[in-house]
């Protein structure tokens, strides 16, 4: 089949997940093209070539009329899950070379006298410590001794040490020292990667900022690596267009300053789906929606509110699924960059059933992966999961995933559920359906941690299921969160790589501002505002956006004095809010809309305000981002490589209420239109995913291809 393109070319998305590597090519027109395969641990860029070689030559287009190619990657996460990246030496202030293993009290369990805490990605042999310091007014105090640096380069160069961070005390306030050592450090071990802290994250915060400066060195040979991978994959193909890579602050870079600062795609993939669903919600005016993502190995929820998410200013990296931005930290390494606000939990289609030996059922949270993958998939896997549960249950057709490439082996699976029912006094049925219902309720730990956990009820939302597995739970999943109303939209497994077709050129950037408001002039405030969007027109521009095509948001992180964390208030007029400050009205209007914002937020937040309270500034940012010229959502989606599947009949088993004969049909075959629906139940199939629908639902189509259903019974 050949792709009809429209004018302007054809965009290319790639996500990598743990289990399948997904690809999506979108023209003007908004016609969807996609390719689902396994992925490939060893080299994922493999998989990636392999994948869009194939999907070219089944549409014929040439590669030369790709103009975009946006791509989410693992590989960031895998490396600090896996502990497999780079050796790292760590130069910091003397007196400061524990701040790593010190770090902070707090624990994912508290109470837990036995638990222990990850080792710092940094031996204390390769910790090494210079005089020199700053107070914390940026004030030299003890000059930065070069002659132990020198010696210090001496010793890393004998370690076989591949990249080298440096943190300095208050170096968040002045960089100085953290330049004169990085210079002499690039001078004298030209072939290592330096990362100083001052370049990277200039923030408050001592062991935050040494953590994410490590954890940034950490990555970067092992990032910069595979992204010339990648580019010479592409350069083989013939695709000449300029990668770029998803931010898990939901905007795309140039993949060479990703490269430097690999510490923005920790959570590339799901920023993705993320964003691609809050820009439909916005769109469609779909209200306000629970985004659930359950892939092959976890399952993800995001709250988005009025088309919009929340980003939190740090993340934790290394310590195994987090409930987002909540309080229960500590488990992982702290990361101080701009992350959409995910939960996650391990349960995903690959999520392995196990007896506890207790004579009970565990499902989760180790994973087959893709290797060897499900029973089903016929690989070597021998223990059952999720997948192989949904097949025994008849939600799957073992013939159509992956439009009839990836065939399951129904037979396998359901006599890998009768080895495990044996031991567990069951029937295979109904241990099926108990694997099912366990990963349930373990995804909805975080569909509750983004809402009931945060003042939000979610019986008030819509449930957007995306993902490969997403729409087979999504109906079931919304009844056991008393939910009524689920969306599934077009490729919605595969929404990630759509998505991500939807995201702005962006940079977040942060600078440290630490004072009391009531010792704040507005002169200094307008002078390190300047400084960041100064330094964000030049990034635009050098990715070719002109002024008149630039946006910049400004704002500014703020706490009350004496308190830990600050909140983060946006300004309203933007650049312009830092204009003409020298005057004493507009500095005293811009600190009370600060104020009156802060109180407001701090109240949403924690339930109470204290007015009375002086505050402090901590940072100010600046959201810059590029303004296309085009839209980045077509106005209209469809599907243009669809295989629709014939109308047909088979039995599923619904919880609490037994075998149903339900229909199985594509999902062009539901009425489309606001008051036609369709009564279930029955089972949608598409390439990418299946949509289950349970007797007691109904379901119908909108303009925009996405699936509607809503509970009637």
């Amino acid at each position: 089949m050949t792709g009809s393109k429209g004018k302007g070319g054809y965009r290319l998305g790639v996500d990598i997940g743990g289990t399948f590597t997904d690809i999506v090519m979108i023209d003007t027109l908004g016609t969807v093209f996609s390719k689902k395969l396994l992925s490939t641990p060893h080299d994922y860029s493999e998989g990636i070539e392999t994948g869009v070689r194939d999907l070219l030559a089944e549409l014929s287009i040439a590669p030369s009329e790709i103009v975009e190619f946006v791509h989410a990657t693992t590989v960031a996460t895998n490396t600090i899950i896996e502990r497999k990246g780079a050796r790292v030496a760590l130069v910091t202030t003397e007196g400061f070379r524990d701040v790593l293993e010190i770090a902070r009290f707090r624990t994912p369990r508290l109470y837990d006298i036995n638990y222990r805490k990850h080792d710092p990605l940094v031996s204390r042999e390769l910790r090494f410590e210079v005089a020199g310091r700053l107070d914390a007014a940026g004030n030299e105090v003890v000059a930065l001794d070069e002659a132990a640096l020198k010696a210090i380069a001496a010793e890393i160069r004998a370690s076989g040490v591949e990249s080298v961070a440096i943190t300095f005390i208050n170096a968040h306030v002045s960089g100085r020292h953290e330049a004169q050592a990085a210079k002499i450090l690039r001078e004298l071990l030209p072939d290592l990667m330096v990362t100083a802290s001052s370049e990277l994250v200039p923030q408050q915060g001592e062991y935050e900022r040494s953590s994410t400066t490590v954890v940034n060195a950490y990555l970067r040979p092992i990032v910069t690596a595979y992204v010339r991978s990648l580019q010479r994959r592409l350069d083989g193909i013939g695709i000449v267009a300029p990668l770029m890579i998803m931010q898990s602050s939901g905007g795309i870079a140039p993949a060479a300053l990703v490269a430097d600062q690999p510490i923005t795609i920790i959570e590339s993939g799901p920023a993705a789906g993320v964003l691609g669903s809050a820009r439909l919600s916005r769109h469609l005016d779909l209200g306000d929606v629970l985004v659930f993502d359950m892939g092959g190995t976890t399952a993800k929820a995001t709250l988005t509110e009025a088309g919009g998410y929340t980003v939190s200013p740090e993340t934790e990296v290394g310590g195994g699924p987090l409930l987002g931005a909540r309080m229960v930290r500590g488990a992982g390494y702290p990361v101080q960059v701009p992350t959409i606000d995910i939960a996650e939990v391990g349960a995903g289609g690959g999520s392995l059933a196990a007896n506890d030996g207790a004579g009970g059922l565990l499902v989760g949270p180790r994973s087959a992966g893709s290797t060897p993958g499900p029973v089903a998939y016929g690989r070597g896997g021998t223990q059952p999961t999720v997948t192989d549960a949904n097949l025994v249950l008849g939600y799957l057709n073992p013939g159509v995933l992956v439009g009839g490439e990836l065939s399951l082996d129904t037979a396998a699976a359901r006599n890998a559920f009768a080895e495990l029912a044996s031991g567990l006094k069951l029937e295979a049925t109904e241990t099926a359906e108990g694997v099912h219902r366990i990963a349930n309720a373990t995804m909805l730990r975080a569909l509750r941690g983004v809402s009931s956990e945060k003042g939000r009820d979610p019986s008030q939302f819509t449930l957007l299921a995306i993902g490969g597995n997403g729409p087979v739970h999504a109906c079931s999943l919304a009844e056991d969160a008393g939910m009524g109303e689920v969306i599934i939209p077009p490729v919605a497994g595969l929404f990630s790589a759509l998505g991500m077709l939807f995201a702005d050129v962006e940079h977040q950037l942060v600078a440290s501002f630490y004072r009391r408001f009531d010792e704040t002039r507005g002169a200094d405030a307008a002078t390190a505002a300047g400084s960041l969007i100064a330094r964000g027109r030049e990034l635009l521009s050098s990715q070719g956006f002109g002024p008149e095509v630039q946006d910049i948001r400004m704002l500014a992180d703020v706490k009350y004095a004496g308190q830990t964390a600050p909140l983060t208030v946006e300004l309203d007029a933007g650049t312009a809010s830092f204009d003409g400050l020298s005057d004493a009205a507009k500095e005293s209007a811009l600190f009370s809309e600060i104020a009156e914002k802060f109180h407001e937020l701090h109240q949403q937040t924690f339930g109470y305000a204290s007015k009375g309270e002086p505050l402090q500034f901590v940072a100010l940012r600046a959201i810059c981002r590029g303004v296309p010229e085009i839209p980045r959502m077509p106005a209209q989606c469809s599907r243009g490589n669809e295989k629709v599947p014939p109308a047909v009949e088979r039995d599923a088993y619904f919880t609490g209420r037994g075998w149903h004969r339900a229909t199985v049909l594509g999902r062009t075959a539901l009425p489309e239109g606001d008051d036609v629906w369709k009564a279930g139940p029955m089972i949608v199939e598409e390439y990418d995913t299946t949509c289950v629908i349970p007797p007691g639902w109904e379901a119908r189509r909108d303009s925009w291809n996405n699936i509607h259903a809503r509970r009637v019974a």
